[in-house]
This record gives C-alpha cells, structure tokens and sequence, in this order.
C-alpha cells in the first residue's frame, strides 16, 4: 500500500517578495504531476508561530500520514536543506529519517543542524513533538529552499523528487 504523505509549504511574509521559493517548488513538482495520489498539499500557510503549527497539526489528525515534509523558504541558502532537529526552549528533536542516507545521492542537497529561529523551526519542532504522541508512526522531514531561479531550478526539482521518493521508501 502506498505511503500517505502530507507536503506543506509557506505563503509569503516579507513585502519584497512576489511568492515563497517553498510553494514555488511544491507548485512546480505538482504541475510535473510528480506526486503520487497519496500525496495531499497544504500549501500557503502563514508564517504565523500559532496558526501554521495549528493548521499542519489539524491536518495531521485528519489524515494519519505516514509521512509529513514540511517545506520552507532559506533565502540566504544556495542549496536545498534537509533539517536534522527543530529547537524549542533548550529542547531539541529530531527526526527519525537517516538524513546522511537521504543527501548521499543527491546533488544540490545537504544536511543542516540548524533550522534557524524562525516559524520554520518552531513548526518542524512542534511537528515533531506532536508526532511522538501519535499511535502511528509518523516521519517527519523539514526542507529549507532556497530563492529558486533558471540556474538552479532544475536540479532542484531534481533532488527534490528524489527525496520524496526516498523518504517514501526509506
């Protein structure tokens, strides 16, 4: 039976932005039709500490996923980032995914320790602690992506599919 997988990304929160490098890539796997149909989005949430955790916490219960990546705008980053632990108050979780494993193969991709001190990390953090008081086993995987342009687009669609599809299988 295939995985159920639930995928997220961010709206935009700076006013210098015309969208979020993150939708802009959940956007671009949907439209390949690269995603299976067990796959569901849950595309533009607000950079919001309360609603974005709520939301994606909400959507957790209703779907049961086997499998959560939720993904985030690093505008500084030149590579995707795959997120080994989100941080809250001096408590640090991580997640159950071998990461080393996952990048090994791919190109543009790389493992990071640090989700920042942002909404990004404190949903990752909040998935994560959430997941652990579920009677299922959930994985969850946090991606950071960067501005996407033509130079780097493809690869990084690239990688991305297939990280999902090794996050799937793993």
């Amino acid at each position: 039976m295939a995985s159920t997988v639930l995928l997220t990304s961010f709206d935009i929160w700076k006013s210098h932005h015309i969208s979020n490098s993150s939708d802009d890539l959940v956007a671009a796997i949907q439209q390949r039709g690269w995603l299976s149909e067990t796959t569901h989005l849950l595309r533009k949430l607000p950079v919001c500490f309360q609603t974005a955790p709520e939301q994606v916490i909400s959507k957790i219960t209703e779907l049961q996923p086997d499998l959560i990546i939720c993904c985030g705008m690093a505008e500084t980053r030149q590579q995707l980032t795959v997120e080994s632990n989100g941080k809250h108050q001096g408590e640090v979780l991580k997640t159950t995914i071998d990461l080393e494993t996952l990048v090994a193969t791919l190109t543009v991709t790389e493992v990071s320790h640090d989700a920042g001190n942002f909404v990004c990390n404190y949903l990752y953090y909040a998935i994560l602690k959430h997941t652990q008081t579920l009677p299922t086993v959930s994985r969850s995987l946090f991606v950071h992506v960067p501005l996407l342009h033509p130079g780097n687009q493809e690869p990084i669609l690239q990688d991305f599919r297939s990280l999902l599809h090794s996050c799937q299988h793993q």
